[in-house]
Parts: structure tokens; C-alpha cells; sequence
């Protein structure tokens, strides 16, 4: 299982980008995901903290992320 410190997710109608660092000083791994593979990517990582915008597609996202272990912190828009 890959290990990453923190992962990043912008939410879109069809597609995900995931941006995950796997440390604080080496670059960024980025995924574009469909919704559908969002579950299987997830599932094939540690459990880690991930970050995304609090918004109502959001919500669909999370639920089943928190039965995975997974930590999630909403960031409200600007």
C-alpha cells in the first residue's frame, strides 16, 4: 500500500484531480480520476488526511471515505 502524508482532491462534476504528497519536501503524485475510480484509488492507499473544498458533492465523497479509515478536513471557498 502506497503511503501518502496528505492528499488534495478538487471536486468536479465527472472528474477528480487528486494531488497526494508522499513527504513535505518531494513533489506532488497527481492523479485525474473519474468518479467512479475514486473508491478503488482510496482503497489502495493508507488511511491519510485528505483535504477538499466543503461543498454538497463534497458530502457524497466523505461518507464512504470515513469507513476506510481515511481522515478528511473540509476547506470552506473563498
Amino acid at each position: 500500500m502506497t503511503k501518502f502524508i496528505r492528499i488534495g482532491v478538487d471536486l468536479a462534476k465527472n472528474y477528480f484531480q487528486v494531488h497526494a504528497l508522499v513527504s513535505d519536501v518531494g513533489p506532488a503524485v497527481t492523479r485525474k480520476l473519474r468518479r467512479s475510480k475514486m473508491h478503488e484509488f482510496f482503497s489502495q492507499i493508507e488511511p491519510s488526511l485528505i483535504g477538499m473544498e466543503a461543498c454538497g458533492s463534497a458530502l457524497l465523497f466523505r461518507r464512504p471515505a470515513s469507513r476506510t479509515g481515511i481522515g478528511r478536513r473540509p476547506v470552506a471557498r473563498s
